[in-house]
């Protein structure tokens, strides 16, 4: 999954990314609301921690122009504590969650998550396929409650796919959310990765589509 941070305040910000960079989520940065609006326009995003308070162009603004631009990735705002009318204006704007400062690191990663699972139609941290079980929150992959060991790739190549269940996934879009965008990016990698994750599983859960991409399905 790739997020995208939004925050002036470089220390909050280097804590947000190790900790995102720490779950397993591909990480990328802006430091102002005008270049933050460029990357959430132009890239795909899973999800976005998005401060109020930014300098060029303020949170609000930048939200306000995504959501007419039909970009619909959830967006998590962090607003300070005495501000109450920064919440509102960020949940009218289109904002899906709040988080006000100061806050734990630990609650902005629970409600990325929520908002992730959400997103792509999932209730419970743990996602399932047949046997094939994914925690979320604890980042555990097991068969048959048998865990796997898995490279971060490999995790993040799964949690996508366990997201989008039953449903074609393109190596474009795969390489466009498992990769940031400094990475350099090869679609021949993403064919190396399913082949481990099926060794690992176990079993025929990733099909093949011919010139579409990759399906996860139930058996």
């Amino acid at each position: 999954m790739r997020v995208l941070v939004v925050e002036d305040d470089g220390h909050l910000r280097g804590q947000l990314r190790e900790a995102l960079q720490g779950a397993g989520y591909v990480v990328d940065e802006a430091a102002d609301g005008e270049e933050g609006h460029f990357l959430g326009e132009t890239e795909p995003y899973d999800a976005v921690v998005l401060d109020v308070g930014l300098p060029v162009m303020d949170g609000i603004s930048v939200l306000e122009r995504w959501r007419r631009e039909q970009r619909n990735m959830p967006v998590l705002i962090l607003t300070a504590r005495d501000r109450w009318s920064d919440k509102v204006a960020g949940i009218d704007a289109g904002a899906d969650d709040y988080v006000t400062k100061p806050f734990h690191i630990e609650e902005v990663l629970a409600r990325v998550r929520a908002l992730i699972r959400r997103a792509a139609g999932h209730a419970s941290s743990e996602l399932e396929c047949g046997p094939l079980r994914l925690d979320t929150r604890t980042a555990r992959v097991s068969v048959d409650g048998t865990p796997l060991k898995l490279t971060s790739h490999e995790y993040r190549l799964l949690d996508y796919l366990m997201h989008h269940q039953d449903s074609v996934v393109s190596r474009s879009e795969l390489i466009e959310h498992l990769y940031d965008q400094d990475f350099d990016r090869d679609s021949n990698t993403i064919e190396v990765f399913v082949g481990r994750l099926r060794k690992k599983i176990g079993l025929d859960l990733i099909e093949t589509i011919r010139g579409q991409g990759y399906r996860l399905r139930h058996g």
